[in-house]
């Protein structure tokens, strides 16, 4: 079957089940924003497209290719947004929580068994010292002052090899590499498909009705399943945008609420328990929000904090329940007027103004 070319420009819409990223990533126009940052101008989908067409050759050039491993330690951010979605597109990405302690990543990089590391440029760094300990060749991102999450990457490529399988990823296989939590035993690989992902994504897209009119302002980490498919992942296969925030940051994110004006945010409950607390202080910023529901996951929501969310932000809670294993999303509460929260008071009426 012949599959679209990753290519900038106006691009036909692909049939709804693109079983991999970069299919996925046809579904919106050209000119619409995709990746954007707090004070940064944003990257157009057609952008989006040619950065991951254009790193994806310079991946096959530094002897990288489709099954090899990278791993990804970055800033949460755009660029840590569009280096996951290049790497995947054509090799395999593994995003590592930036505050790992050098011990810490050498055991993931073995574990791993990486074929390259990917970090910021300049500057000695944990991983780059576990991964100079290992012999895994260290690939620089640098990234300019244009748009959100464009970048280029710099690394010493003589004496390559040419990369056993080239050209782009296919349905089977992995795009993302994570681990388990460890918390009860050693960590373990968890390899999601282009197919896995792409489906997930698809479901949670669904589940909330995104068109290409959303805006999602991800707070999310994006070394984890929560932040990588349902902020990211969901809103680029529906042609909507993410405005990627450096992390969360609660007095800060009234300010990106504010100048982002998302249709809709997703967290963690203690990540909702702390922006709670703080909005008495900014309801000047609450008041001309185009919210259209609030989504939670990745642990149980207390009622009386989806109630109070639900009263604080004038939009439906909805709770999700998922797993890394599962490529996030399992089972979800439906958007009004399907289903709605579990809060006493009920949910007000899904909104979105222009």
């Amino acid at each position: 079957m012949h599959k679209p070319e990753l290519i900038s420009g106006d691009l036909p819409v692909t049939h709804p089940a693109a079983t991999t990223i970069a299919d996925s990533l046809l579904q919106a126009a050209h000119q619409s924003n995709a990746i954007g940052a707090p004070g940064r101008p944003w990257l157009s989908h057609g952008a989006l497209r040619q950065l991951i067409a254009d790193t994806a050759a310079g991946i096959n050039a530094m002897g990288i290719g489709r099954g090899d491993r990278i791993a990804i330690v970055l800033p949460n951010g755009p660029e840590m947004a569009t280096s996951f979605l290049a790497v995947a597109c054509r090799a395999t990405a593994a995003p590592l929580n930036p505050a790992y302690n050098e011990r810490e990543f050498g055991f993931y990089l073995d574990d791993l068994h990486a074929k390259a590391l990917i970090v910021p440029a300049g500057g000695a760094t944990p991983a780059r010292a576990a991964a100079d300990s290992l012999g895994i060749p260290v690939i620089e991102l640098l990234s300019g002052q244009g748009p959100a999450g464009h970048f280029v990457l710099r690394a010493d490529v003589s004496g390559q090899d040419a990369p056993a399988r080239t050209g782009m990823a296919e349905a089977d296989d992995i795009a993302l590499i994570l681990h388990t939590s460890g918390t009860t035993a050693r960590p373990k690989i968890v390899p999601l498909t282009h197919a896995n992902v792409t489906a997930s994504a698809r479901r949670i897209g669904a589940t909330l009705r995104l068109d290409q009119h959303d805006v999602c302002l991800n707070i999310m980490p994006l070394f984890h399943i929560h932040g990588l498919i349902a902020a990211l992942l969901a809103s680029l296969t529906a042609g909507a945008a993410v405005c990627c925030a450096p992390g969360l940051n609660a007095f800060r994110f009234f300010t990106w609420f504010a100048e982002t004006r998302p249709t809709w945010f997703t967290a963690v409950p203690t990540m909702h328990q702390t922006l709670l607390e703080l909005v008495p202080r900014f309801q000047d910023r609450l008041a001309q929000n185009r919210l259209r529901f609030i989504r939670s996951s990745s642990a149980s929501l207390p009622p009386s904090v989806m109630r109070d969310l639900e009263i604080a932000f004038g939009v439906p809670v909805i709770e999700a329940y998922g797993m890394t294993e599962a490529a996030h999303q399992m089972a979800s509460n439906p958007l009004p007027p399907h289903g709605g929260s579990r809060a006493p008071s009920g949910s007000p009426p899904v909104r979105r103004s222009p």
